[in-house]
């Protein structure tokens, strides 16, 4: 199995873009997966993850059947 390489900043990105909309949509979903796979993040992308899981749990963050927002 290939490396997983996330671009640089991506979960900065799709954090942000989350946090925007309140929304999460499957292309925001693979990335958290990609990213939860990816044992190259640092700690602190590690914690804005962890953050965002615990909002979706909490139920601040709609789940949508999108593939993604289109702005």
């Amino acid at each position: 199995m290939s490396p997983l390489n996330l671009l640089p900043g991506a979960i900065n990105e799709l954090i942000a873009t989350v946090t925007d909309t309140n929304r999460l949509t499957v292309a925001d979903r693979y990335g958290i997966m990609a990213a939860i796979l990816d044992e190259s993040i640092s700690e602190e992308e590690r914690g804005s993850l962890d953050r965002l899981i615990r909002s979706l749990i909490k139920g601040r963050i709609q789940v949508t059947d999108e593939l993604s927002i289109v702005s």
